[in-house]
């Protein structure tokens, strides 16, 4: 990566304002958001006191990117951070943008007193499995996930 990779981007905390390019950014990666919810769940998120969520920014090209991390408590593994959701613009990608984002988090979650960090990457977005890896993360288990409608 290149000095200038980065060059002008800026990485502040979203605002209700950033939700519909939040919710582009999901869609374009398979997870849409309908425009109606998006506000509110972006409110709901920075209302919350253990979540973070990020927004990476470059002056030529807009929000580019979003991270949501949060504590996470499990009785059998005790508290940590989780991130919940990174997706970066794809015309935006290899260019340490992600990497940013994720250190971001990280300081957050140093700041807060967690010990660990942790994300979960569906088996299918295999571009991301190196991403994680060159950033530090060792994959702890593959599993499966069931959903039920109530």
């Amino acid at each position: 990566m290149t000095s200038s990779a980065v060059e002008g981007l800026i990485i502040r905390s979203a605002v209700a304002a950033d939700a519909a390019r939040i919710a582009e950014l999901s869609g374009l990666l398979g997870y849409p958001i309908p425009q109606e919810a998006a506000v509110s769940r972006v409110e709901h998120v920075l209302a919350r006191s253990g979540h973070v969520l990020l927004v990476a920014e470059r002056p030529s090209a807009g929000l580019v990117g979003w991270i949501h991390a949060a504590e996470q408590e499990r009785l059998e593994a005790g508290r940590r951070c989780e991130i919940l959701g990174l997706i970066v613009a794809a015309g935006q990608r290899e260019q340490g943008i992600g990497r940013r984002l994720v250190a971001r988090v990280e300081c957050w979650a140093s700041e807060h007193g967690f010990e660990e960090l942790s994300v979960r990457s569906n088996i299918i977005r295999t571009e991301s499995h190196p991403f994680y890896q060159r950033s530090g993360y060792t994959r702890a288990k593959t599993q499966h996930v069931y959903r039920k409608k109530i």
